[in-house]
């Protein structure tokens, strides 16, 4: 029996979802896919759960579609694969958790998209990072969506249109990636970061999370007008009182969505 393509570990309010792909370069299967989807889905609801990491097995993060499910087939099929991907992509970004990836090495095309859809990435110093599709007639067109959210025009530009490589401090640099450490230092950073996640109230990190992205591309004033009502709408809540009451009082917040 062949192994499960996604892992998945549930530990003290964090999920993790690992690839496990390695000997196909955790390439994006169609099953791998609708796994990823599975889970994001029950997620949602699930209050217990307060961040997601999405992580991968072997020396390669994602080479992205696998292109032997790409070779001679309908357009039916087709537009399976590449929805089935956006919804995953767009789960990711509409998730109320917040996602860290976890970049050990290669991320293309999908798996590149994949990296830019997660709200944090903490990649290792010999990680790489590419949407070479032009170099086999497919152009990175869906990986191109999150992909320009991310970085600069011109910079996406030349990844799109050249399918050079960059390195994971030129992604740093171009804002793909959050940090960049040491192999062997990416648990740490991960565990930082989630310490911070879970010391927060669950239910602000979703509201937070939600109104960044809603105004991510709005005209300055139409960006302002939302963000008000939504932070109206914050302060009302429990959480929000109870930290400001706390923080006056010098006292810790006990939050009820935690």
């Amino acid at each position: 029996m062949s192994e499960a393509p996604l892992l998945v570990e549930r530990r003290e309010g964090v999920v993790w979802l690992t690839l496990n792909r390695p000997q196909r370069r955790n390439a994006l299967s169609l099953e791998l896919l609708q796994r990823l989807e599975e889970e994001l889905d029950g997620l949602r609801a699930d209050r217990a759960i307060r961040a997601v990491v999405i992580s991968a097995n072997g020396p390669v993060f994602s080479s992205g579609h696998d292109l032997s499910e790409m070779h001679g087939r309908s357009a039916d099929d087709y537009e399976e694969l590449f929805g089935t991907c956006t919804r995953v992509m767009l789960g990711l970004r509409t998730l109320p958790q917040p996602t860290i990836a976890k970049v050990q090495g290669l991320a293309t095309a999908a798996g590149c998209q994949l990296t830019a859809a997660c709200d944090l990435v903490v990649a290792s110093d010999e990680a790489r990072f590419a949407t070479p599709g032009v170099k086999i007639g497919l152009f990175c067109t869906t990986p191109m969506v999150p992909l320009v959210r991310s970085i600069q025009p011109k910079r996406a530009l030349e990844m799109l249109l050249t399918g050079r490589p960059i390195s994971a401090e030129e992604a740093r640099e171009a804002g793909l990636v959050t940090r960049v450490v040491p192999a062997d230092q990416l648990d740490g950073v991960i565990s930082e970061w989630l310490a911070a996640l879970l010391g927060s109230s669950g239910q602000t990190l979703a509201i937070g999370k939600h109104a960044f992205y809603d105004q991510l591309g709005l005209p300055e004033a139409e960006a302002y007008e939302r963000a008000v009502r939504v932070m109206v709408d914050n302060a009302q809540t429990h959480d929000a009182q109870e930290g400001i009451g706390a923080f006056l009082k010098k006292t810790a917040p006990q939050w009820r969505h935690s």
